[in-house]
Order: C-alpha cells, then sequence, then structure tokens
C-alpha cells in the first residue's frame, strides 16, 4: 500500500515531523510520498495529486480538525480511492478523539497502518463537506474569536471565547427538517453535528454515531447571559437537550433561513456570514482508519 502524508507545517506533537519519519521507518515505511502545506486550505490541490500523480492509498493527514475537513471535503467530495489516518497534532482534533485515536505518536501512526478502516457519514454545507459539526451563530463566534487566541493560549482561547459571548445576538430563523418545517422562531445557534462530543469534548449529541447515514440537528434559543449560562451549565453535566432552551433532532437535510447574516464554521473552521443553508448527510463518503475493537 503506497503511504502518504499530508502535513501541516508548525503544527506538532510527539516529537515532531522527524519522528514521524522515524516511526513509518521503524513500521517498514521508509519512503512515503510527502507534502507540507502552510494552511489548511492549501491541502486539497495536494490531496488530489498525491492520489492521481504518485499513487496514495493511505494517507496520514498531521494537523487539527482544519486541515483534516480539507482533506475530509476532498476524499468524499472526489470519491477518491484513498482511506484517511488522523494524526491529531492540532489544538482540539475533536474528529480524532471521537474516533479513539490518542495523542500519542507511535500509537497513532500503528492505528493508521494496521487499524480497522471506519467508513464513516459526511455532512455538505452548502456544498463542503464536514466530519465533526457545521452551524451558524453562537458557536461560530465562539470559533472565531477562539482562532485568535489559540495559537497563545491553546484549548484555554474557547474557554474565553465562550465567556465573551453569554449574550449572544439572536436572530430569526425557520428551519426545514427532511422537507418539513421544525422550528420558526428566534435562536442564537444551529448546530449540526457527525459526532456527539464537540467544543472541547463536551458531549453534545449524545445518540450520534458518525456512520448512521444521519446528522444530528441542535438549536440554541437561549438570548440573555443568564439563560445561556443555563444552557451551557445544563450541557456541562449531562444530555443538552433537557436544557429548556434546547432542541434537539435527527436529520438527513436541513434548510436554514435567517433574517440577517450570521457568521458560520465547519470543523472549527471560520466561514463566511450566511443568510440560508443548506445541510445534506453523504452516508458512507470515506473511509478512516479506527481502533481495532
Amino acid at each position: 500500500m503506497r503511504v502518504g502524508v499530508i502535513a501541516r507545517a508548525g503544527k506538532s506533537f510527539g516529537g515532531g515531523l522527524p519522528a514521524l519519519r522515524r516511526a513509518l521507518a521503524a513500521a517498514g515505511v521508509a519512503d512515503p510520498v510527502w507534502c507540507e502545506v502552510p494552511k489548511g486550505k492549501k491541502a486539497p490541490k495536494q490531496v488530489r495529486r498525491m492520489v492521481a500523480e504518485e499513487g496514495v492509498e493511505l494517507l496520514f493527514a498531521w494537523g487539527g480538525d482544519g486541515l483534516v475537513q480539507r482533506c475530509v471535503d476532498t476524499i468524499a467530495g472526489d470519491r477518491l480511492p484513498v482511506e484517511l489516518a488522523i494524526l491529531p497534532a492540532g489544538t482540539s482534533n475533536l474528529l480524532a478523539a471521537n474516533l479513539g485515536i490518542p495523542t500519542e505518536l507511535e500509537r497513532a501512526v500503528e492505528i493508521g497502518l494496521h487499524g480497522a478502516g471506519r467508513a464513516l457519514d459526511a455532512g455538505r454545507f452548502n456544498g463542503e463537506r464536514f466530519a465533526v459539526m457545521a452551524g451558524a451563530g453562537f458557536d461560530a463566534t465562539l470559533v472565531k474569536e477562539a482562532d485568535d487566541l489559540k495559537d497563545r493560549l491553546g484549548r484555554a482561547a474557547y474557554v474565553i471565547g465562550g465567556a465573551r459571548n453569554l449574550a449572544a445576538e439572536p436572530f430569526g430563523a425557520t428551519i426545514d427538517v427532511d422537507g418539513v418545517r421544525w422550528y420558526d422562531g428566534r435562536a442564537t445557534c444551529v448546530l449540526l453535528g457527525n459526532v456527539g462530543a464537540l467544543f472541547g469534548g463536551v458531549e453534545i449529541f449524545e445518540d450520534a454515531a458518525p456512520d448512521d447515514g444521519l446528522l444530528e440537528l441542535g438549536l440554541l434559543t437561549a438570548e440573555t447571559r443568564g439563560e445561556m449560562v443555563r444552557a451551557v451549565a445544563r450541557t456541562a453535566v449531562g444530555p443538552a437537550q433537557r436544557s429548556p432552551f434546547v432542541r434537539v433532532t435527527k436529520a438527513r437535510t436541513v434548510a436554514v433561513a435567517l433574517d440577517r447574516k450570521v457568521r458560520c464554521e465547519l470543523d472549527g473552521g471560520d466561514r463566511k456570514k450566511v443568510t440560508s443553508f443548506t445541510v445534506e448527510v453523504e452516508p458512507r463518503a470515506l473511509k478512516v482508519r479506527v481502533p481495532r475493537g
């Protein structure tokens, strides 16, 4: 099997990229196809090249959720014949954590080379695919503020960003689920999830599975600082849907219309503001190496 590595330059764990080369060589992969990119958005072109021109069949992604999301979008969108192995070198590494991939380099390499290939769903948000989550409102504002801080503060950036936005500005939203009107009213966050643990490992969607052909849809209606504190506290100690300010359902397709431009995010990456978006699930869109058993 031809092995490749796509690495986000500047991201590191477990001894860095030199340690990765040594770990792969020790496992018998002495000459992998190797590419380092300065930003995650530079990855898609290189992923296509590595598969089409270099014959890569197993691709190690070294970086955080941003780089992994770009790889997921490219592999699933182009239906590339390659399996993805995650090396969690980012700040949050949400997909890796949900799949049981550790932040221990040698073990992550072992899972990549010898783990099980698990077929995962992908969500498609206005044409761009994600593996963890997509959202508009409070979560996207939190992500945007955290991006400005996380290089200096790491995970603490998300806590600070959340504290700054506890009194989020609400917006009007109409939401159709699988073609039927599900909500029409005020909201502060519309969140789609493919896995359960989000935002630093907090379990938002307790019944989520990344291979069930469904996405989780969560709606936050809290507007005041007090209501936001109650909703966040409820989520921290148990299922989010037990809060009176949270609604949750499952969906194959979601169509959202907003009464003003609202910031969006995909897998923790900031995206431009929108006034509407559609989300669809793409069942079993790609294979990812996970721990056996």
